[in-house]
């Protein structure tokens, strides 16, 4: 499985941006499929992740981000509402099948105060 990520950015604080992680070479609608985020000098730190319909976040950002995907597309999608300066980092997102873990590249998103 290849994972692209896109749509990150920069936005002011209190803007929106929408992440998207195509996936080829398979269909991962079975899969679980979520994003990290890796600040500046901090570990990777894990954001939301989906599986089937179910949804689970970081309580950092539940309730501002939503985690959806399109099987048609083979793509899942991170809407981040109210973004502040500590939603700054790379966001990687991943495809998770059994005991095998795939990671895109990281995608950029910048929140200016």
């Amino acid at each position: 499985v290849q994972l692209q990520a896109s749509g990150g950015g920069t936005v002011q604080a209190g803007g929106s941006l929408r992440l998207s992680c195509a996936a080829s070479g398979r269909s991962v609608g079975r899969d679980v499929m979520g994003w990290f985020r890796q600040a500046p000098g901090k570990e990777r730190e894990f954001v939301a992740f989906i599986r089937f319909d179910q949804t689970y976040y970081a309580a950092a950002v539940k309730g501002r981000f939503t985690i959806s995907r399109d099987n048609a597309k083979n793509t899942v999608l991170l809407q981040m509402n109210n973004l502040k300066a500590d939603d700054t980092a790379v966001y990687y997102c991943y495809a998770f099948w059994r005991t095998v873990q795939y990671w895109g590249q990281g995608t950029l998103v910048t929140v200016s105060s």
